[in-house]
Formats: structure tokens, C-alpha cells, sequence
């Protein structure tokens, strides 16, 4: 009975322990970008700033890339620094860069036969992309040297807001769901989406936004905890490994996950 008594006792607070994720500030840097994209684990920053995208490694001056015909690119991907891709929604358009910035590919989808209607794209293995149809309602790996679909997954029916991705897997976004599928198009876990607008992930770990505040979720749980941010506007949020970015429209944040 005191055992017991006991346990009773600690555990409110165990569970108040693990109901936040602490972060440690490390350092700033102020940054004027539109949209920053990626900072990988040499801290090479990858953003863009009007219609131009840059890469600048630490220390170094940075190398830039701009499309003057397709203008502003909706999102970018470097998950793949050798195949940066680059997607012009407005043009239906994906431009695939080499690690200096330099084309290597383009895709016209305007030009595909069938038509494709494209509104959100993420990188895949090899020479694959991720991509939304939004005709179809379906997220499916193109592959863009073949000009073949390789997987298809079952059509969803609410609206997609993001798309992540490595070379295991794809993580989708939609008003009601959080979608995880394999590189085969196979579902590995639905989880219904409670307020989250957007999301980062590295390693299948995952960051959530949901309005101005942040949540955390493990690769080896399905749970979801609240992150202890601080007391300023996320315009944007990035993740590296135990490092979280976070970018406020003038200066670059970055903080240590607390993690235990």
C-alpha cells in the first residue's frame, strides 16, 4: 500500500515532466530572406530573397540561382543538395539544380501527357519527386527521367497544406489528416490533424505549427508534445537533427531540443 501511495504521488509528475519539450537557446543571426528554406548539419543556409535563391555556406560567400521567366519559386527542396528542386506553382514547373546552383533538369508538366496539375511537390530516391495531382486528388512518385509514375497512393478528400519527404518516406499534410507512406506509396500511419498548419521534419522525427506555437513528435511515438517556445512570431521553422530554427521575418533563431 505505501508502494503504491508512492506512485501515486510521483506521477503527476512524471507526467508534467514530459507534458512540454524544453528548448536551450544557442545563438541568432539576422537574416533577411522571404523564405528560408533548409540549414544542414555544416550550416550551409539555404533561403531565397525576392526572385533569387541562395546558398551560403558558413563563412563563405553566397552562390545564388534565378529564374527570370518563372519568377518567385513556390517551394524548394535541398534534401538532396546534388538535386535541389525548385517548384513554380503558377507554372506547373520543376527546375532540378545541381550543388552549385547550376540546372540540370527541367520538368514542364503543362507538357505531360496526361496533363498533370501539380500543387505540391518533395524530393524522392534516385531520380523520383513526390508529387500532389490535384485533379486526381492523389500523391504519387514520378520519376522524372522515365517520365513514369512509380507509386500511387489512395486519393485523399481534404486539402493538402504541406509535403515532406526523404528517401524512406513522405509525410503529407491535409486539413484532417497527417499522412506517413513508404517509398512505395504503402500507408504507414494516419493521424488526425488537430489545428497543425504546416511541419519539418529530420531523421522521421517531426515539428508541427499549429497557429504560433510548436509541437514535437518522435519517430519511435505517436505521440504529440507541445514544445516551450518562446514569446515570438514563427514565420518559419526548420529542423536538424536536436536543432530547431526558427525564423521570425528579421532574425534566424536557433535553439537545442530538450529531449529525454
Amino acid at each position: 500500500m505505501t508502494y503504491l501511495r508512492f506512485l501515486f504521488l510521483i506521477l503527476p509528475g512524471v507526467l508534467v515532466a514530459q507534458s512540454q519539450i524544453g528548448l536551450t537557446k544557442i545563438d541568432s543571426t539576422v537574416l533577411k530572406a522571404d523564405q528560408v528554406i533548409a540549414i544542414d548539419n555544416f550550416e550551409t543556409t539555404y533561403y531565397t530573397a525576392n526572385t533569387i535563391f541562395y546558398k551560403k555556406a558558413k563563412d563563405q560567400t553566397a552562390v545564388n540561382y534565378s529564374n527570370v521567366q518563372l519568377g518567385v519559386p513556390t517551394t524548394v527542396n535541398v534534401f538532396n543538395p546534388l538535386k535541389i528542386n525548385l517548384f513554380y506553382q503558377d507554372f506547373n514547373t520543376v527546375i532540378i539544380l545541381d550543388n552549385r546552383l547550376a540546372e540540370i533538369f527541367k520538368i514542364d508538366f503543362n507538357t505531360k501527357q496526361p496533363y498533370k496539375n501539380i500543387s505540391h511537390i518533395s524530393t524522392g530516391y534516385d531520380n523520383t519527386l513526390w508529387i500532389f495531382n490535384q485533379d486526381l486528388q492523389q500523391l504519387q512518385l514520378y520519376d522524372y527521367k522515365t517520365d513514369k509514375i512509380r507509386a500511387t497512393t489512395v486519393p485523399v478528400q481534404s486539402r493538402v497544406l504541406d509535403l515532406k519527404s526523404d528517401y524512406n518516406s513522405c509525410w503529407m499534410l491535409t486539413e484532417k489528416y497527417l499522412y506517413q507512406y513508404t517509398y512505395f506509396g504503402s500507408l504507414i500511419s494516419k493521424i488526425e490533424n488537430k489545428g497543425y498548419s504546416a511541419l519539418a521534419i529530420h531523421n522521421e522525427n517531426i515539428i508541427l505549427k499549429a497557429e504560433n506555437s510548436l509541437y514535437y513528435k518522435s519517430k519511435k511515438s505517436e505521440t504529440i508534445i507541445p514544445l516551450k517556445t518562446p514569446k515570438l512570431l514563427i514565420n518559419q521553422f526548420l529542423l536538424t537533427n536536436e536543432t530547431l530554427y526558427i525564423y521570425d521575418s528579421k532574425i534566424l533563431h536557433k535553439y537545442q531540443l530538450k529531449i529525454e
